[in-house]
């Protein structure tokens, strides 16, 4: 389908930097109402947390633990029409720790969906290409209606009601294979996640496997399509070398995720353009841990005014012929009618 073209980014994703006051707040700025919230402390080792609302307030998943969901009244405590709220968790709101939370925006309350062999509940916007998908396992092979009216480029899928990796697919690896946003792991192959199957413009299919569809349990989803001047799914092969590879995306990004497919000892890597404002970026945080935020100089990329550059050798951003993965959301379009110029920083 032709996508409706995004003139302002920040309409669709927006990070919001903010300090702790160990109570609660209202965290404003963000500039819409978000439905996914990823929350994680910059200066502790505290678990991400990841609230959206399809699952609804309070209800939370931890992007770097196997765990079931869990609920914590302390935690993200409400959205609002300019941000959200946030309770006296520490993993959200110690005083006088720093935090980022990403935001999106996919299409409000969640509406039933029978595109699918199973039903599903669906917050989508086809506009910015995000959705979020919730349906309650058979144990069976089965195919799910996401909403995009596109095919998705990559599928984040937890298992909310018990200790499963998260599965990440992927358009760069094929649907043969996956990914799990809470380890190191490389890819692997295995025939009851996607059933081998692309996703289609209304579909995407899964296995027997309790990681993406366990009987009787309650699944979640966030699916992700290309949309020109927004976001971009790829890959790019590491060249070793300081002056690194350079990834074209047709915009500024705002928001990298990056992952080497190739080693088992490289983290999951997010970079943003609130952490860090200028070139070089280096402040690293990694899905899979609950580690503090990492300004290791020994990695970084350059946000550019098409894509992003790698500005290192190391491994874990640029390792010669390895294969890394990413999703990139942007600061400013090359497409529409923005007036933010898509000039490099």
């Amino acid at each position: 389908m032709a996508y409706t073209t995004i003139n302002k980014s920040s309409d669709y994703f927006n990070t919001k930097l903010y300090t702790g006051n160990g109570g609660t707040q209202s965290l404003t700025g963000v500039t819409f109402q978000p439905d996914w919230v990823w929350v994680k402390e910059r200066g502790g080792a505290n678990s991400h947390m990841l609230c959206d609302v399809v699952r609804g307030v309070t209800k939370i998943l931890f992007s770097n633990l196997a765990n079931a969901q869990d609920t914590d009244a302390n935690s993200i405590t409400a959205f609002g029409s300019d941000g959200f709220s946030v309770g006296s968790s520490g993993n959200v709101n110690a005083s006088g720790d720093t935090y980022v939370g990403w935001n999106w925006k996919a299409g409000g309350t969640a509406s039933s969906n029978t595109d699918g062999t199973i039903t599903s509940s669906v917050s989508a916007s086809t506009t910015a290409g995000f959705s979020i998908v919730s349906w309650t396992g058979t144990g069976a092979n089965a195919t799910v209606g996401h909403g995009l009216g596109s095919v998705p480029k990559m599928i984040m899928v937890k298992n909310r009601a018990s200790a499963e990796n998260w599965i990440v697919g992927h358009t760069s690896i094929d649907w043969t294979k996956y990914l799990s946003l809470n380890t190191t792991d490389v890819t692997s192959t295995a025939s009851n996640i996607w059933q081998d199957t692309t996703p289609t413009s209304s579909v995407f299919s899964i296995g027997a496997s309790g990681k993406v569809n366990g009987s009787s349990n309650e699944m979640i989803a966030y699916c992700f399509a290309d949309v020109k001047g927004f976001s971009k799914f790829g890959k790019y092969v590491g060249n070793g070398n300081a002056d690194g590879t350079f990834v074209y995306t047709g915009f500024k990004p705002s928001f990298v995720l990056m992952k080497n497919t190739a080693d088992s000892g490289a983290n999951w890597q997010m970079f943003d353009n609130k952490r860090d404002v200028s070139n070089v970026a280096n402040h690293r945080l990694f899905p899979n841990a609950d580690s503090s935020e990492s300004t290791d100089a020994n990695n970084n990329i350059n946000f550019l005014s098409n894509g992003f550059k790698m500005k290192t050798s190391n491994g874990d951003n640029n390792a010669n012929g390895s294969t890394f993965i990413y999703m990139a959301f942007s600061e400013a379009p090359l497409v529409g009618t923005n007036n933010v110029p898509a000039t490099a920083r």
